[in-house]
Order: structure tokens, then C-alpha cells, then sequence
């Protein structure tokens, strides 16, 4: 037994090693750097396209990473959220969406990437969602449902259709009763997930977290 164990975690420790290794000084710096600027971004949204030209820059450098990309996607739509007037977004949008697909096309089948392709479904259904429900609606919950068979340790997709449905009409299937499930699965997943590397998303805690004391209340 002894002899197959040594063998799969000197596997194990050299995946990780390898994994570090692939991250150069300058590219861990650089991310870093951004990264710690997204939170306080949010409060002054036109900083967020800022930052996403900075990830897209970081992008074209280290051309064999997904997450620049996905960071600078990430941006974009966190921005459209953050307009009161959605009128304007579908050009945002069109810019998110073609860097999500960068970063797929480095890391396909990529739970993260999923969640970030339910977020810009959901921003284009708010530009007009009478008449665009239907198919972006349909499109976000399937990117979620997506992201949850691609990895089910991940709290992201169970955060984001929980909080989809906490802001649903309660005529149309939402509120609290049907999100608050989904947002406390949400929260036990958060208590045991961990990010493959600091570069890795981690995001969305605190806002599941707030979410599910506005239905507890």
C-alpha cells in the first residue's frame, strides 16, 4: 500500500510545483496588482474598464493564460451591472463576451468561465428583459447549470442563481423562499472551497453571504 501512496502524492506535489512554475515573477506581480484594485473598483465603476484594459494588456503578454482574460471579461460585465441605464451595454456586453472566450479557449470546459457566461447573459436580459427573457434567461441558467456539473465544489454558480432568484418576481417563480436553498448551499460550499492558486477567482462570499441575511430577516 505504502509503495503506491509515495508514488501518487510525489505526483501530487509536482502537479502543484509545475502549476506555480508556470506563473513567471512579472506575471504573478502584474495580477496581483490588479486584483487587489477590483474590490475598491466597484465603488467608482468606469475604474472597472481601467482595470480590464490592464488584465487584456497582461492578456497579450502571457498569451498561454486564461485568467487575464477572464479578470479583464469579469470587469466588463461587473461595470454593465453597475449602470442604471442598461440601454447602452449591449457593446460592453459584446466586449465581455469576446474575452470570455479567450479565456475559453485556453481553459475550455472551465467552471468559472461558465459563471462568467451566465453574468453577461444576465446583463444583455436587462437591457430589455420582456423581450429578451426567453433567450437570455434561458441562457444564463444554462451556463449555470453548466458551471455546476463542471465542478461541484465551486459556490460561484449556486451563489449567482441564488441571487437571481432573490431579485425575481415573486409571479414569475422568485424571492426569498426559492433563492434561500440555493444561497446556503451556496455558503456551505464557500466554507470548504479553495482556490487552485492566489490568482484564481474567490469572489462573491460577502455578497452570498448579505444575500442570505436579506431573506433571513
Amino acid at each position: 500500500m505504502k509503495k503506491i501512496i509515495i508514488p501518487v502524492l510525489c505526483m501530487l506535489f509536482l502537479q502543484q510545483a509545475q502549476a506555480q512554475m508556470e506563473y513567471s515573477e512579472k506575471f504573478l506581480n502584474a495580477m496581483k496588482r490588479n486584483l487587489s484594485s477590483i474590490d475598491s473598483s466597484f465603488s467608482n465603476p468606469p475604474s472597472l474598464l481601467s482595470l480590464s484594459n490592464g488584465f487584456e494588456r497582461i492578456a497579450l503578454a502571457e498569451k498561454n493564460q486564461w485568467l487575464p482574460y477572464y479578470y479583464a471579461s469579469f470587469c466588463q460585465v461587473n461595470f454593465c451591472f453597475a449602470q442604471k441605464d442598461k440601454s447602452d451595454t449591449d457593446p460592453i456586453a459584446d466586449k465581455a463576451e469576446q474575452l470570455a472566450n479567450l479565456a475559453d479557449s485556453l481553459s475550455p470546459f472551465n467552471s468559472e468561465i461558465s459563471c462568467l457566461r451566465s453574468m453577461i447573459a444576465s446583463v444583455r436580459l436587462m437591457v430589455n428583459p420582456m423581450q429578451r427573457y426567453m433567450q437570455y434567461g434561458a441562457e444564463s441558467e444554462k451556463q449555470l447549470k453548466l458551471a455546476m456539473a463542471q465542478d461541484s465544489t465551486n459556490p460561484r454558480p449556486y451563489y449567482l442563481k441564488g441571487q437571481s432568484l432573490r431579485y425575481t418576481p415573486e409571479q414569475f417563480g422568485g424571492g426569498c423562499k426559492p433563492a434561500m436553498p440555493l444561497l446556503q448551499t451556496a455558503m456551505e460550499k464557500y466554507d470548504r472551497f479553495k482556490p487552485a492558486s492566489e490568482l484564481h477567482p474567490a469572489w462573491g462570499r460577502k455578497q452570498a453571504e448579505a444575500t442570505l441575511a436579506e431573506c433571513l430577516k
